[in-house]
Formats: C-alpha cells, sequence, structure tokens
C-alpha cells in the first residue's frame, strides 16, 4: 500500500473515531450516567424542567390573590398550580436522580430573582397619563411580588429539598416498588416545611392571626389532598412515559 493510500485510510479512520465519539457525548446527560444511553432522555429533562420552573414563578404571581370564605382568609390562588411543581420535582428525582433535581430547583430558585429584579424596574418605570390607572394596579400587585417571591423562595428552597432528600430515603427502604409512598409521604415533609414558612413569611404582620393558621391548615389540606388524586397519577404517567421510551 502506498504512502498516500495510508494516509487516507488513517483520516478516514480518524474522522468515523472522533465523529462517534462526538455523537456519543451528544447523546449524553451529564448528571446521571444511567441516563445516557438514548439521545431522546435529553429533550424530556428539558421540557419537564421548563414546565417546573414556569409552573413555580406563575405561582409566586398567583400567590399575590388571596381567596376567602365567609370573611376569612383560607388560601391564595397559587394552591392551585403549586402541587404540580412538587409532582415533577418527584418525577425529577425519580428518574434523574437528587443531585439533577437539586440543580434544577437551584435554576428555578435564580429564575425567580430575576422576576423580582425586573418587575422592581418595570414599577419604577415612568407611564403615560392615558395608562395611569392600569399603571397603578400593575404597581400594586408587583409591589407585593417582593415580598412573596422571597417568602416563597425560602420555603421553596426548603420544602423542595426536604421533598426530594424525603423521596429518596423513602426508596431506600421501599425500592423501586410503591411510588405513591415515596410521592405522598415525601411531599408530607415537603409541603409542611414549604407552607408554614411560606405563610407566616408573606403574610405575617397584614393578616390576623387566624387566617394565617387558617391559611396554613387549608393549603397543607388542598395540596395534600391534590397530591393523592392528581399529581400522584401523573407522576404514575409521566414516569412511565419515561421508562418505557428509556427501553
Amino acid at each position: 500500500m502506498r504512502v498516500d493510500e495510508r494516509r487516507s485510510v488513517f483520516d478516514e479512520l480518524s474522522y468515523q473515531y472522533y465523529a462517534k465519539k462526538l455523537t456519543n457525548r451528544k447523546k449524553m446527560v451529564p448528571e446521571n450516567p444511567s441516563q445516557n444511553r438514548a439521545s431522546e432522555d435529553y429533550m424530556p429533562l428539558v421540557i419537564i424542567s421548563g414546565m417546573m420552573i414556569a409552573l413555580y414563578v406563575i405561582s409566586n404571581i398567583l400567590a399575590t390573590k388571596l381567596v376567602a370564605v365567609k370573611g376569612i382568609t383560607i388560601s391564595d390562588a397559587g394552591t392551585l398550580t403549586f402541587p404540580l411543581v412538587y409532582m415533577l420535582g418527584d418525577v425529577l428525582t425519580e428518574h434523574w436522580g437528587f443531585r439533577t433535581a437539586r440543580k434544577i430547583i437551584y435554576l428555578g430558585f435564580f429564575c425567580n430573582l430575576l422576576t423580582v429584579l425586573y418587575t422592581a424596574i418595570a414599577v419604577h418605570l415612568p407611564s403615560p397619563e392615558y395608562h395611569l390607572e392600569a399603571s397603578r394596579s400593575f404597581n400594586m400587585l408587583f409591589c407585593m411580588v417582593p415580598r412573596i417571591t422571597f417568602a416563597s423562595l425560602v420555603g421553596f428552597l426548603t420544602g423542595e429539598l426536604s421533598n426530594s432528600w424525603s423521596l429518596i430515603l423513602i426508596r431506600n427502604i421501599t425500592g423501586r416498588r410503591l411510588l405513591w409512598m415515596r410521592t405522598i409521604g415525601s411531599s408530607v415533609v415537603g409541603f409542611a416545611f414549604d407552607t408554614v414558612l411560606f405563610v407566616v413569611l408573606a403574610f405575617g404582620g397584614t393578616s390576623p392571626a387566624k387566617d394565617l393558621w387558617s391559611m396554613i391548615w387549608v393549603q397543607f389540606c388542598i395540596k395534600m389532598g391534590m397530591e393523592a388524586f392528581m399529581s400522584t397519577p401523573l407522576a404514575y404517567a409521566i414516569l412511565h412515559c419515561l421508562n418505557k421510551n428509556a427501553r
């Protein structure tokens, strides 16, 4: 074989080697090597993470709306979406592991800080005279966001991290069986921390003590009811699809 032919064969083999190496690297999800078997595994991680963070930010905005029954404040509107945040956190922890879930939780924390920063800037921007009434409503709404977001950040970090940690602890005891026990059991711990910290920090000093207690108990019960009858079945369905695609 001539020198030129050997060089050509060597170049072709080198190209195939590095092309295959680059393709395999693109397929990987670095956070958990056990889930690096298929390139399709990366897109669900992006979608679930994006949904979790979006629902978390939406929950903080909805939390500015209080819900009262017969003159007693029982909850805020953010309770409608917040259990779904925990459900997606359970899916992340169950499928990709605690380390990956923790990174997404920190990313959600950062996104909420950005929400506070830019809404605070927007509140202080001047408005035209014909838009003053809408501007006052906007300012009244988003002036509440920093305190609510601060309370949510403290509650979210404490509650979500304890929820993920509890899920792993229960899984170490039960194994891969009894997913419902992990999702509901971990949510009891996470919701307890989150609800108490959020209500006290967000509304303490502005709402009567009886309203604070009713908000804590009612929110906790609503969240646990949604977790048991809506979020856990959704977690089963999502994990079934993820595991089916991973095979």
